[in-house]
């Protein structure tokens, strides 16, 4: 029989409101997985009143921040108790490779360590005046129901990401996780309950963006949405929450160039630009999808990309010895593919890979592909790919492949390979992105945030400014003079 998950709200599981459920699908085998819940507005409804209710009740407010930062370590314990079931399910439901999702997951309990820690030391401040007898003060408050909407790539980390400062700030939240990508989130919030966080407090309402997403993003009772994935979306949301007046933090999409300068470890530089955009299958935002090489090193630098894409494992994601999967979902793999063609059609070369490769798996697969040939004009190095292809150009001038680089409406990360360290500098202050790697690519940590320039996004997640994006600022402002009351038509300050 069929596993059926259904949405987690107000601390029980709920059968979808029309009764229809949704297949998952493995996407290296194509086997069926389970059947999720297909959401819709009467679930949104549902999930945001449930979410509203326990924010508004007495118990919760009484809930002081340093015991809301146990109940983060208490979850952050048992998701590390659950860690290899938690790393299975993700693999099987978006094809990442198993042993990336364990270490990534062996790390998860660290980012709701760090929120646990922040819960207290969100404060104000006492602001000068212009009167000994007045006092002013600033505090920070939660803000209400959050609704967050996370991808399918790397959902569990995404979606701490956003649940954990939420919380730590004091607000409650309803989650529509990606339709690819759903088990794994209903997981999360069954081991918030069980941590003790209050039935209402973590909600999740599964389904597609249009019949479940789209409705969480306009309920009125909604005080802030945070999304991670496409620009386009993402604009979508910006536009629905600005003309409601609500917050919203969106992590959007990157087209991040990886630049390789003539005085670079070349060696250590192509490892670095194969972690980049074959890692994960080249389905993340921070991809280094456009590589730029010095002309004196770019024979090499593509010959030792070239040979090592060729040597990479693809197959099970199960299997330790694997080191690419498929594609998550066949319409991703299409669309990859279709960018193939599209680079193609422009003029540039397919230098290695492109094709199906020869496995017995009959999933979404595709062999890491390089492209040569290429102008930072064409559309495979203007537009988001999302799959493991790499645009490999050369460049002479450290102000050419600075202006190259920055030629692009995304602004979300970038890499830097150079010995120099007046050139490192000088690029990771010219680059317009919010991540700049030095020597190495693809890293992060709950300590060091996240925001991306230009249209790949708005707000910051991880560190200490994250908080903010959480809580509302209050001024406070007290008169202590117990004489008359000074003239009514002079403002005072």
């Amino acid at each position: 029989m069929t596993e059926l998950i259904n949405h987690f709200i107000g601390g029980e599981h709920v059968a979808p409101s029309s009764g229809e459920y949704i297949p998952s699908t493995n996407p290296a085998t194509l086997d069926k997985l389970y059947e999720f819940a297909r959401g819709n507005k009467a679930d949104v409804d549902r999930a945001v009143q449930s979410a509203k209710t326990t924010f508004e009740s007495s118990a919760w407010k009484r809930t002081t921040a340093t015991q809301r930062g146990h109940l983060l370590r208490r979850l952050a314990d048992l998701v590390g108790e659950n860690t290899e079931e938690l790393a299975r399910n993700e693999t099987l439901d978006n094809g990442k490779l198993l042993r990336e999702m364990v270490g990534q997951l062996k790390t998860l309990p660290e980012y709701l360590y760090y929120y646990a820690g922040l819960a207290d030391k969100v404060q104000g401040s006492q602001i000068p005046t212009n009167s000994l007898d007045i006092i002013n003060f600033t505090q920070r408050e939660p803000l209400g129901v959050v609704g967050a909407i996370t991808p399918w790539n790397s959902p569990l980390t995404l979606t701490v990401s956003k649940l954990a400062p939420a919380l730590a700030a004091g607000n409650t939240i309803v989650i529509k996780p990606s339709e690819y990508t759903t088990r794994n989130i209903v997981r999360l919030a069954e081991l918030a309950y069980e941590a003790g966080f209050p039935a209402g407090a973590v909600n999740v309402v599964s389904g597609t963006g249009a019949e479940a997403g789209a409705p969480l993003v306009d309920h009125p009772d909604i005080a802030k949405i945070s999304f991670t994935g496409s620009t386009a979306t993402g604009s979508a949301i910006g536009a629905s929450a600005g003309a409601r007046f609500i917050g919203c933090t969106l992590e959007l999409g990157g087209k991040s160039p990886n630049i390789v300068f003539e005085d670079a470890d070349v060696s250590n530089a192509a490892m670095g630009v194969v972690a980049g955009i074959f890692a994960a299958a080249g389905q993340t935002c921070i991809a280094g999808s456009r590589v730029f090489a010095h002309r004196s090193v770019y024979d090499e630098l593509l010959a030792r990309v070239s040979e090592r894409a060729a040597t990479i494992k693809i197959g099970d994601p199960l299997e330790q010895s694997t080191e690419l999967g498929p594609l998550a979902f066949e319409s991703q793999l299409e669309k990859v593919r279709s960018y193939i063609d599209i680079g193609v059609g422009e003029g540039a070369t397919v230098y290695s890979g492109g094709n199906r490769p020869e496995i017995d798996l009959p999933g979404y697969f595709l062999e890491p592909t390089v492209l040569t040939g290429t102008t930072n004009d064409m559309r495979v190095c203007r537009e988001e790919i999302f799959g493991p292809v790499a645009a490999v150009m050369p460049f002479d001038t450290e102000e050419e492949v600075l202006r190259l680089a920055n030629d692009t409406t995304y602004g979300l990360a970038a890499g830097v390979w150079t010995s120099n360290l007046q050139r490192a500098m000088r690029m990771s202050q010219g680059l317009q992105a919010g991540t700049v790697w030095i020597n190495m690519y693809r890293a992060m940590s709950p300590q060091s945030p996240r925001q991306g320039f230009k249209t790949s996004g708005v707000g910051i997640e991880h560190g200490l400014e994250s908080m903010n994006e959480y809580t509302k600022l209050k001024s406070v402002w007290i008169n202590t003079d117990e004489g008359p009351m000074a003239d009514p038509f002079v403002m005072r300050g």
